[in-house]
Order: C-alpha cells, then structure tokens, then sequence
C-alpha cells in the first residue's frame, strides 16, 4: 500500500513539474511579445499607448499590463492587438486608433490592419505594411525598415 502511495505521489510531482515547465515557456514566449507589441505601438503612435486585445484572457492581461495601459473597451483603446477573431465595431473604426493582427492573412485582406505580428517556426515575424503607414502619416525610425513591406 506504502509503496502505491509513493508511486502515484512520485507520478503526481513529475506530471505537475512537467506542467508547471509548459506554463513557465508560454510565459516567456508571451512576454517577449508583449514586449515585441510594446516596441512596435511606441515607434507607431508617440501617445501613451492604450491597449486593447479582445477576449483577452488573465495570463495575457497580467503580462501586457507590464508594459501597456489596458483597457477592456475598444472604444478607450488607441492601439488594437487582434490576437482573436472578434467583430470591429463602427466606434472601434476611428482614425486615432492603430489595428494590428497577429494573422498574416487577416493583414493581407484586411487593409484597416496597418501590421501583423505572428510566430513561425518559433521565431517571431513582424510585418509592417507600406502604404498603409504614409495613409497614417507614420514615420518609423531605420530600425524598422526591415519589417516594412510593399503589400497592395
């Protein structure tokens, strides 16, 4: 009976270990994008950033909090990160407001999202659209030339 317990304890704390391992990565991942987002909307809008991401869960709210002001209305926000699919209300449109994505193709049909930031293979990916930067009036330093692209 002794040796039952002891097993399935010693199962208990390798499976929570294991877990505990997962959360610790996904953490770090998200903090580094919060901090990838935070750099990008400060070189895109000079204001003090106000966050909005929609459906944004606690993890997600403790991490960019770090870095942003969060808001939980579109309509109080003037940077949009759209990591989830939600409907843009007709307030969310006003031209103080920057949209970005984390979908490439939502970036490419979607000409209200003036950038994407996306992971793949692991490494992240930033692409910021051309014309959709002179339409806003938004000149970026030389550090970001390499994410601009000509997209139509």
């Amino acid at each position: 009976m002794k040796n039952i317990l002891f097993l399935i304890s010693l199962i208990t704390f390798g499976f929570s270990s294991q877990y505990t391992f997962l959360i610790d990565k996904y953490d770090e991942e998200m903090e580094l994008e919060a901090k990838i987002i935070s750099n990008i909307s400060t070189a895109l809008k000079k204001d003090k950033i106000k966050l909005f991401i929609p459906k944004i869960s606690n993890v997600e709210k403790d991490i960019y909090s770090k870095f942003f002001t969060i808001v939980d209305d579109c309509k109080d926000a003037n940077f949009i990160f759209e990591k989830r699919s939600f409907g843009k209300d007709s307030y969310c449109e006003d031209e103080n407001k920057l949209f970005f994505t984390n979908n490439y193709q939502k970036l490419l049909h979607n000409k209200s999202y003036i950038g994407a930031f996306f992971w793949n293979k692991s490494r992240p990916n930033i692409i910021l659209v051309k014309n959709r930067l002179l339409k806003e009036n938004i000149n970026l330093s030389s550090d970001y030339e390499k994410f601009i692209e000509d997209i139509r």
